[in-house]
């Protein structure tokens, strides 16, 4: 298919792609907000809350990567896209304000994990009770910014009123992995889980982006 075939959103998210025109200063002031975030962690010894942070983040990165790479192969569109003002836009669907909102998330969701890993909540296990609840909050945000025009969804299946499959797939997941390292029986195994999706992520990276150039 011609590269015309592209909607309208998807040839404006990639004209802004790694455009150094497009910086805001105000990104270096969420940079700070992070690091302080992960900075208190660290002061306080909680390295599986330090883990779990990461572990989302390099699960979006993962799902972002991906997504990018749908665009490739399909020639038309991503599972989504962003577009709009933003400070800096690293891929397709992935801005800095993105990026910077799930290296906070994972910190949230085990902050609100009860202590007792017995604890269920509506009859689940307290980790998918809280993550499934962050992630269908995530995606009513999600609804709320594609009514905005900014964030957008080209295929019938992974759009409204299918929404289901972006929980899921979109979040859930994320939450549930963060949970995996978190809960770690020590810290050689919790460092393990999350070195290796950060290897994943860093060989797709690589090959696919500084190889490929597909990213």
């Amino acid at each position: 298919m011609p590269f015309a075939a592209h909607p309208d959103f998807v040839l404006e998210a990639q004209r802004h792609i790694r455009d150094p025109s497009q910086f805001k200063w105000y990104a270096v002031t969420l940079l700070a907000f992070v690091l302080y975030a992960y900075a208190t962690e660290v002061e306080r010894g909680r390295w599986d809350v330090f883990a779990a942070g990461l572990a989302v983040w390099l699960a979006d990165w993962f799902n972002e990567i991906i997504n990018a790479l749908i665009l490739k192969a399909s020639d038309r569109a991503p599972l989504w896209a962003t577009t709009g003002p933003s400070a800096y836009q690293f891929l397709v669907g992935l801005n800095v304000e993105i990026m910077f909102m799930f290296a906070l998330a994972g910190i949230v969701y085990v902050k609100l994990l009860p202590k007792d890993r017995a604890v269920r909540i509506l009859g689940m296990p307290n980790r998918l009770a809280v993550a499934l609840g962050l992630s269908v909050t995530s995606v009513a945000v999600e609804l709320f910014l594609h009514a905005t025009g900014t964030f957008h969804w080209e295929y019938w299946w992974w759009n409204t009123p299918f929404v289901p499959l972006i929980i899921v797939f979109g979040y859930l997941w994320f939450f549930l992995f963060a949970a995996w390292v978190y809960d770690a029986p020590d810290q050689g195994a919790r460092w393990r889980r999350l070195g290796g999706l950060a290897a994943i992520d860093v060989v797709l990276a690589l090959v696919f982006g500084v190889g490929l150039g597909w990213l």
